[in-house]
């Protein structure tokens, strides 16, 4: 978590970037935006993401309070992550980001 700035006193586009810049982060939302994930799930959704870079990932998410963890008291323990309220709030900026994406990928092969 390098990043630990005062997001307080930063303009409010530097605290969007800092929060959510990071390789994997969006595409950990983008998911967590359709259903509640759990750990192994999520990294089965994310071919190239090391279990590290996740955990490091869901922290920094957690710790801004856009995602929750859920332990449950289980044999193996079960781990859930989901959007918080926050995080929700998300759901339509992650999908204008798909459809921009969409028409981009069209407007490139028409070229």
């Amino acid at each position: 978590m390098s990043k630990s700035k005062n997001l307080v006193d930063t303009c409010p586009m530097d605290i969007t970037i800092n929060i959510l810049s990071g390789k994997w982060k969006l595409g950990i939302l983008w998911n967590l935006s359709k259903n509640i994930i759990r750990f192994n799930e999520l990294q089965r959704l994310l071919p190239g993401i090391t279990q590290k870079t996740l955990t490091m990932q869901l922290k920094e998410l957690e710790k801004y309070g856009i995602i929750y963890r859920k332990v449950y008291a289980e044999v193996p323990p079960r781990v859930e992550y989901g959007l918080t309220e926050i995080g929700e709030s998300l759901k339509p900026i992650l999908s204008h980001m798909c459809e921009w994406g969409k028409e981009y990928k069209r407007a490139v092969t028409l070229i």
